[in-house]
């Protein structure tokens, strides 16, 4: 059960999925109502891991409650700064017999950013090694070379920028995380098709099935203020003009992005800041190559 992710992506078919944080709190219900429109549209619903170290519901209780509640698969992330090695473990373990079958890999941010910032960040392993720790129990052992009653399957999955400086460095990285055990890719959001192509050209070589990131812009404000402060980040100014119209020409270059991303072979991963509803219209746009998104419905 929840394996169609996994075989739909590495299958080569068109893969979407779309990315939400846990509640701050243990009320349910809000985010509960909020993607079952998801059901049936997404592949699979990614939840962060205490996103910006700031403290919220966990990624992997979620994603069982989302499962067993909603029948969507899930992909929660894991975080390295907030656990050691055997808590780690512990939690894999865990969230395997709960029926977490995707795993996403991050280092986490530094707690100084978050809204615990006195906390201490643990960090003793980065994402690379948490990669290399989902693998070995993949493969039956612990970090001890102990045989465990019982392996993982996880799929295994990492971030990678397309926009990043070196470009060169990135795909070194993303070259080492595979060799670790990483099973898929997904990228931080992707504005421009020059930018993207320059880093398929190279990422495609390793031989893992590819997400590309879209972040639905709601504002020119949004875009300007995203494309100067958010490191890796690349807008085209064409995108950047478009959105004195707002919303409704957000979710259109979202649409005609995640169409690019189509013809180029890869999913797409989208990171819609809690507008689930974006989110839907946008995938519904996508079944409707003729139109565009705002014809996909009539509230938009």
């Amino acid at each position: 059960m929840y394996n169609n992710f996994k075989s739909k992506l590495k299958g080569g078919q068109f893969t979407v999925t779309v990315e939400i944080s846990s509640p701050k709190g243990t009320y349910l219900n809000q985010i509960l109502q909020d993607i079952r429109e998801l059901k049936d549209i997404v592949d699979a619903v990614n939840i962060c891991d205490n996103p910006m170290a700031n403290m919220r519901m966990g990624s992997i209780p979620l994603a069982h409650i989302i499962q067993e509640t909603l029948g969507i698969e899930t992909i929660p992330h894991m975080a390295c700064r907030d656990r050691n090695i055997i808590g780690i473990q512990s939690e894999l373990l865990g969230a395997w017999a709960l029926g977490i079958k995707n795993i996403f890999a991050v280092t986490g941010d530094a707690p100084a950013k978050g809204d615990h910032p006195g906390a201490a960040g643990i960090f003793e392993v980065d994402s690379k090694g948490l990669i290399k720790i989902i693998d070995t129990l993949n493969n039956g052992k612990d970090l001890a070379n102990n045989t465990l009653k019982g392996s993982t399957e996880f799929f295994i999955g990492t971030a990678a920028n397309p926009a990043a400086e070196s470009l060169d460095g990135e795909i070194k990285k993303l070259e080492e995380k595979v060799l670790s055990g990483a099973n898929f890719i997904q990228t931080q959001p992707v504005y421009d098709m020059d930018v993207l192509d320059r880093f398929l050209e190279k990422a495609l070589l390793l031989d893992v099935p590819i997400l590309v990131g879209i972040m639905p812009l709601k504002s020119q404000r949004m875009a300007i203020n995203f494309n100067s402060r958010v490191e890796g980040v690349n807008i085209p100014l064409k995108i950047i003009d478009r959105m004195k119209r707002g919303r409704r020409e957000g979710m259109e270059i979202s649409w005609e992005l995640a169409e690019e991303i189509r013809e180029r072979g890869c999913g797409v991963h989208l990171m819609p800041l809690g507008d689930i509803e974006a989110a839907v219209q946008i995938i519904k746009g996508l079944r409707l190559p003729a139109k565009k998104v705002h014809d996909a419905s009539g509230t938009l």
